[in-house]
């Protein structure tokens, strides 16, 4: 399928990015909350079909297919003007009322060691997670619950010619929470190690398999991959770095060793503060960590200057700032992060994703920031710091 020309420039600017080369200029994407995308169109006065990344023509965009073990249409316990309460294809029953911006797990189906040990994944082959539309838990349950996803080959194909297009994979951690919980999860790697890493590893091969068979489907249309995986909250990790070597490392490297045989970048999106494991991860050659939480005292100055250009970054704008800071407290965050930029190495977004207490006139002043002072070789005024590099 033939791509704009305008789509090669931004694929340009996003492998030389992650290769640690400065580009024609910053790269900036994000992901947005659909409630986000609801107010942006209002305050705009555009149509119910317009996009952000379209409109700002943003510098990359990723797609998820059916991960969920189970496929299968949600089952509906409960649908009133007021909440919603459906059991996925994780056999997880989530609620969800209105006006909350999350939903809440309320039961995992698969709740003791014998149920996690008998537990069946249905084919990662099967051509229905890539080819056939219907309910998944990935793309249907945020801070909405959406039914009857569109076949994740039409997304590809409508994406493909005009953004650099990632495809979206789970790590054991993410993929493992929610068919077992985190509290199992976590009580289990301590109370029952043995057993809890016999079913990890089938989760992993498992994300493995559903990684090949995306790229596959994909027919060469992918530039990419983003590994979801949330191992860390924001005082660190939720366990022991040794204990994450053990169950989670060795799957994740072989997801990236995967896709880096496909000549394809990695960006790993871990919430949270996970600088403990950022060694083991430039070591299975990560080529970049996503987003940086700002409210997790991440700060992506100060992470070039301790790892340098060993791993790129993708993130740490503070929503927080960019939702109802002063606009010259919120210029300076934005031009002061820049700086992790200066020898490439470093996408602007979010230091998660665009909620909806973000005003398009707010995100608009940070997105015009980047464009106009993105340009290389960069010039930061007032907020250059000499020393980054």
């Amino acid at each position: 399928m033939n791509r704009s020309e305008n789509c090669l420039k931004k694929l340009d600017r996003i492998n030389k990015t992650l290769r640690h080369e400065e580009a024609d200029r910053v790269p900036i994407s994000d992901f947005f909350w659909l409630t986000f995308i609801d107010r942006w169109r209002e305050e705009l006065d555009l149509p119910k079909d317009a996009s952000p990344y379209s409109h700002y023509d943003l510098d990359w965009i990723c797609a998820t297919p059916n991960l969920d073990p189970h496929i299968k249409n949600f089952e509906v316990i409960k649908s009133t003007d007021d909440e919603e309460v459906v059991r996925t294809g994780f056999e997880a029953i989530v609620r969800h009322k209105k006006g909350a911006q999350m939903p809440y797990f309320e039961k995992f189906e698969t709740d003791t060691v014998e149920k996690m040990l008998a537990f069946e994944f249905n084919d990662p082959w099967d051509e229905r997670r890539y080819f056939k539309g219907g309910d998944n838990q990935l793309a249907g349950v945020s801070e909405v619950i959406t039914r009857n996803s569109p076949p994740w080959i039409d997304s590809v194909k409508e994406l493909h010619p005009d953004f650099p297009l990632y495809g979206s994979v789970c790590e054991g951690m993410e993929e493992g929470w929610r068919i077992i919980g985190t509290e199992n999860l976590l009580l289990w790697s301590a109370l029952h190690p043995d057993e809890l890493e016999i079913f990890l590893n089938r989760v992993a091969d498992f994300n493995l398999e559903l990684m090949k068979a995306q790229f596959k489907a994909a027919d060469g249309m992918l530039d990419g991959f983003i590994i979801w995986g949330d191992v860390s909250y924001v005082n660190g990790m939720l366990f022991s770095p040794d204990t994450w070597r053990r169950f989670f490392k060795p799957g994740l490297k072989n997801m990236i060793d995967f896709s880096h045989s496909q000549g394809l970048p990695v960006i790993y999106h871990g919430c949270g503060n996970s600088t403990d494991i950022w060694p083991d991860l430039i070591d299975i050659g990560l080529d970049c960590y996503n987003p940086l939480e700002a409210k997790s005292g991440m700060d992506v100055i100060e992470k070039r200057q301790t790892f340098g250009h060993d791993m790129a970054f993708c993130g740490n704008i503070d929503v927080m700032k960019w939702a109802d800071a002063p606009l010259d407290e919120l210029e300076a965050e934005v031009m002061r992060k820049m700086n992790a930029a200066k020898g490439g190495g470093f996408i602007v977004q979010s230091d998660h994703s665009v909620p909806s207490n973000v005003s398009a006139e707010r995100y608009e002043f940070v997105y015009n920031l980047v464009k106009k002072n993105g340009t290389y070789p960069l010039d930061l005024g007032q907020w250059d710091i000499p020393d980054m590099k």
